[in-house]
């Protein structure tokens, strides 16, 4: 583990409460959120270090004085998001989702040059959403007028209405970011001379759909104002059941293996910088400490397995992480967080902020594959023609997405969203990858240029499993591929056309230039139904790969090597499905005393955070493994070594060291008085643990290995 600078701004945590050093857990930057009495709740946190970051809703929030007109002397009311039944969609009492009309982009400017004013060095605008099942208020009315130039349609009336109704959403959420970032941008360069930086709190593309919650996804990345996001993945999101092989049931740490996937695709190649979060809980307060650190270890996991990403939100609301109370397992009352969790969390949290790694690979060589995936899935999320199969399909376990991926991931290919938009954005962008899966059974391309990039990807060499039975109602909308001069069917003919083929084609592999498109007529849906179906998916995927000297190697261990540290996940719902001997030494740490390991069997089903022993700089006269603390004012030389650590209160601390030899003596101070600590030394590993009590105020710890 590294000692790094807060200006890093690598970990961070959002709070809306008064700080307090029961969960002030020591990482880089801090989102207050919400912007009353922005003054007054910075500076605390500033004191201690913190770099100031602002975090408020962008769809929703405590906005009463816009609504009652305090702001500019209109009520807004008829600005909140409406269902067909004419209820409103609330986030609590009194707080609607909006619509984001131009005077609600005017308001939240006004409101937050306060935090510009307060020093804040960047924003981030939390949750740009709006509802599927909305689109029915005046003042969202008023917009379809605006931005159609035609009366507003029911969208319930017809997939086009739908369609259409979605993309409208989509677009005014991208217009409100828009006038927010560049107006305040502007505010505070004039007046103080500064860049400030703004961020999107999202959740993911796939959760989005899945959920049947419209919002601006890859849209974003035209936006200059904009410099970069937190992907807001975390049990919450990734515990939502889906279907494989016919069974239902919560997948978190491969549903948060594509989440996390798809948001990688929101900066890559642009410079921008995304957070990946990982909370230790989650909004849903009725499950247990055991079922949250459960699904958190997945979680965690899972986004360790994209390297590209090496920054993180290590909680939302660190407050109610180490102060809340949750469920005990006997149902008797609630209990806060057990002791040697706080421990472990403390060990991750720290130990993300050193994810920053060049030494990256799989420990044994994997094949990659694509899934693309575009932001018009949010578009068709609710059938309006009632079509049963259609509408089940579609409905909250998204079946043609994960009936596409969850067959290939459960059986050893890296499956990795990719973003279908992109590809009109970025020259090369599919070079990247050599093989993927396209299906428009669940979205439309958005424009026809698109096809003409993946034809060109594929007769460089390029492999494309195309599926899809051209039964999706949605193919009918009026759109690109069936107006003017166009006249297909569904938007895959003319991608068949534009690879110099029959716009229709039957089951089979097709040669294209020096690549392959492999075409399955089916629904993709129909691959999670049942193991017969995902089998004959999975065939063809293999023999298309195998046709273009691209080897699959069943097996359900996924383990990766980021430096020093080793992440890894043992598949289970597979024939493949064993246990994994992780060859070596190594330090376990998901466990609260950073165990030492010897030739771990890693079970099936399980996920890990090792730290590989064998990587340790032996020129070193001491590295620090992993640690429940920040450590500052670190120094190791051959005769002694100290350090400052720096931790919530109330917490144990665990540190684990390596050194050439035991130390002499260990002493520990806090507050210039001794603070007691234990140590315990590991000669099979030459490793040091060290525990005591954490103090935000710092505990001085010094090891001396000479007289």
């Amino acid at each position: 583990m590294q000692i790094y600078d807060r200006k890093d701004e690598r970990t961070g945590v959002q709070e809306i409460r008064p700080y307090d050093g029961k969960f002030n857990v020591q990482c880089d930057f801090v989102m207050v959120y919400g912007i009353h009495n922005i003054k007054e709740r910075v500076k605390p946190w500033k004191k201690k270090g913190y770099v100031i970051h602002l975090m408020t809703g962008v769809s929703w929030g405590e906005y009463q004085d816009y609504l009652y007109g305090k702001f500019d002397g209109r009520d807004h009311h008829s600005e909140g998001q409406v269902r067909r039944d004419g209820n409103e969609i609330n986030h609590g009492k009194d707080v609607p989702y909006m619509v984001p009309a131009i005077s609600f982009a005017e308001y939240l400017t006004e409101k937050l040059k306060v935090a510009v004013d307060a020093g804040v060095e960047a924003i981030h605008l939390e949750e740009p959403e709006f509802w599927v099942s909305a689109g029915y208020s005046e003042a969202f009315k008023r917009e379809w007028q605006i931005y159609y130039k035609e009366p507003w349609q029911d969208p319930a009336s017809s997939c086009e209405a739908q369609y259409r109704c979605s993309k409208l959403k989509q677009y005014l959420y991208t217009r409100m970011l828009d006038r927010l970032c560049s107006a305040l941008k502007e505010y505070a360069m004039v007046k103080y001379g500064r860049l400030l930086r703004f961020y999107v709190p999202t959740h993911s593309l796939i959760n989005y759909s899945q959920w049947r919650i419209v919002s601006p996804e890859s849209a974003l990345i035209d936006l200059p104002g904009v410099d970069g996001y937190i992907a807001q993945i975390w049990t919450g999101t990734s515990r939502t059941a889906n279907q494989y092989e016919g069974v239902v049931k919560e997948r978190t740490f491969e549903t948060a293996f594509l989440e996390y996937g798809i948001m990688q695709e929101l900066v890559r190649g642009t410079g921008r910088r995304m957070w990946y979060l990982a909370d230790p809980i989650e909004d849903d307060p009725k499950h247990t400490w055991a079922d949250y650190r459960y699904n958190y270890y997945r979680t965690v996991t899972a986004s360790l397995l994209h390297p590209e990403i090496y920054n993180f939100e290590v909680a939302p609301w660190p407050s109610r992480v180490f102060m809340g109370q949750y469920p005990r397992e006997d149902g008797n009352g609630k209990e806060v967080m057990p002791w040697d969790y706080r421990t472990n969390l403390l060990s991750v949290m720290n130990t993300l902020r050193d994810m920053k790694q060049d030494d990256v690979s799989w420990r044994e060589e994997k094949s990659e594959i694509g899934i693309l995936l575009a932001d018009s899935a949010m578009f068709e999320r609710i059938y309006p023609d009632g079509d049963p199969k259609q509408e089940a399909a579609s409905g909250i376990l998204f079946s043609p997405l994960y009936g596409l991926a969850l067959p290939l991931l459960k059986h050893g290919l890296a499956t990795r969203p990719v973003q279908l938009d992109n590809i009109r954005r970025f020259a090369g962008y599919l070079k990247a990858y050599r093989a993927m899966v396209l299906s428009y059974e669940f979205m439309k391309p958005e424009f026809p240029d698109i096809h003409n990039a993946i034809a060109g990807w594929i007769r460089e060499g390029g492999v494309l499993v195309y599926v899809g039975d051209g039964a999706d109602s949605f193919h009918k909308i009026r759109a690109w591929w069936n107006t003017g001069d166009c006249n297909y069917n569904t938007p895959a003919e003319h991608l068949f056309e534009a690879c110099g083929l029959s716009a229709s084609l039957d089951n089979g592999i097709y040669e294209v230039g020096k690549g392959l498109l492999c075409v399955i007529n089916s629904d993709p849906a129909s691959f999670a139904e049942n193991s017969e179906n995902a089998n004959v998916y999975r065939s063809y995927v293999k023999e298309t790969l195998q046709r273009a000297g691209i080897e699959w190697k069943p097996t359900s261990a996924m383990i990766l090597d980021r430096g020093p540290y080793t992440i890894t996940a043992v598949l289970d719902e597979s024939e493949y499905s064993k246990p994994y001997v992780l060859e070596g030494s190594y330090v376990d740490l998901y466990s609260s005393s950073l165990n030492t390991l010897e030739n771990p069997t890693l079970e099936v089903g399980s996920v890990g955070l090792y730290y590989n022993l064998a990587k340790t700089d032996k020129k070193a006269p001491v590295t620090v493994i992993a640690a429940a603390a920040r450590l500052e004012k670190y120094k190791a030389t051959a005769r002694s070594c100290s350090f400052v650590a720096y931790s919530a209160n109330e917490t144990e601390c665990a540190i684990r060291l390596a050194l050439k030899r035991p130390p002499l003596t260990v002493s520990a101070e806090l507050t210039g008085k001794d603070h007691p600590i234990d140590s315990v030394w590991d000669e099979s590993t030459k490793t040091l643990l060290l525990k005591f009590a954490n103090s935000d105020e710092g505990v001085s710890v010094k090891l001396k290995f000479v007289k």
